[in-house]
């Protein structure tokens, strides 16, 4: 299962209460006060670690509570804190209060962190509140409540290389060509119903990330098919490699397939549509494709590679064109940021 938005409720731990004490020791007058400090309340960290790919572990749990502190004791013994309780995510949550609608960070990279809910402080003991006119309080403090708020998490992959395209395109196939993903693969529209994530090996010390995006069709920007759902992922991608299928089944004109999603890219955000681009022509064992390949790349006017999954052709240059690229324009996209959608064009739903 891949869920990329969750909402949970967290809570942090309320502090221990004060403790309200006297030294009471044999042949020891006026011992005193000796309550001790309760202990901090924990908080809720949520910390964006290596190995998870989605949010799945937080959808069958809403609310998340940290442990209160320990009370304050006698002989001047403070409670003990209570830890920190940790939730883990993926690299690219972005963490929202879900009321008041702010970022309270966008967790980029492993071991970055936000504290969502701080723990309540422990309260004073009576030996707290001692003085030279007060000998004998008998006033403790009661520990703080702990921060509660409900937050919304999303996720937007992280990769370096987005692969758009209508489906069927070849999306799936060939990011298990080149990395060793095994995204599901079919001769149906819309097999794939997640982003997939792969690595891919270009050479000895060159390596990147690619995010297979599902889902893509006329229309995707308003939320038909699956795109409007998974648009999100391509938007920390560094370049995308966008796929044509140089001999579509439905007899669709590829010139005009490509446009489509060209289209459905600058209708989600115009920023999305300025990012590098590789057209690839995929399917070229089939009948026609070198027609195919000569149309769309006297249309866009610029060069255009041509691969098969089947035979290997073409898939060598075409990780090495990628990773060239990568290092070409690695000062001027990397880290870049794609603002949303506009509210209005979201759907609801």
């Amino acid at each position: 299962m891949f869920v990329d938005r969750v909402t949970i409720f967290v809570r942090g731990g309320d502090g221990g209460n004060g403790c309200v004490s006297f030294r009471r020791e044999k042949y020891v007058p006026r011992g005193g006060p000796n309550g001790g400090d309760g202990g901090d309340g924990g908080s809720v960290i949520v910390r964006a670690v290596e190995g998870l790919t989605n949010l799945a572990h937080l959808s069958s749990q809403r609310h998340w509570k940290a442990e209160r502190g320990e009370h304050g004791q006698g002989s001047d013994c403070t409670g003990r804190d209570a830890p920190d309780l940790m939730i883990e995510v993926p690299p690219g949550t972005i963490v929202r209060d879900r009321d008041r609608g702010h970022v309270l960070r966008d967790l980029k990279r492993v071991g970055e962190w936000v504290n969502v809910a701080r723990g309540g402080r422990g309260g004073h003991g009576n030996a707290y509140y001692k003085s030279s006119t007060n000998r004998a309080p008998r006033q403790a403090e009661k520990g703080l409540p702990g921060e509660e708020r409900w937050i919304h998490m999303e996720l937007k992959v992280i990769a370096d290389v987005g692969l758009v395209g209508l489906p069927n395109a070849g999306k799936s196939t060939l990011l298990s060509r080149i990395s060793r993903a095994h995204p599901e693969i079919a001769d149906y529209p819309f097999t794939t119903k997640y982003p997939n994530l792969g690595a891919v090996h270009a050479g000895t010390d060159r390596a990147f990330i690619v995010a297979d995006i599902p889902g893509l069709i006329e229309g995707a920007h308003q939320g038909h098919g699956l795109g409007h759902e998974f648009l999100r992922h391509v938007e920390r991608t560094r370049l995308l490699v966008h796929l044509v299928e140089a001999a579509p089944v439905d007899g669709s004109d590829p010139v005009a397939n490509y446009r489509t999603i060209r289209r459905e890219l600058e209708l989600y955000t115009p920023a999305l549509a300025q990012r590098p681009e590789v057209v690839v022509v995929t399917k070229m064992d089939m009948t026609g494709a070198a027609k195919a390949l000569a149309r769309v790349a006297e249309a866009l006017g610029h060069e255009v590679l041509a691969i098969s999954a089947v035979t290997g052709q073409g898939i060598p240059a075409l990780i090495h064109r990628i990773a060239d690229m990568l290092e070409r324009g690695n000062s001027a996209v990397e880290g870049a940021e794609i603002p949303g959608p506009r509210d209005e064009d979201k759907v609801k739903i």
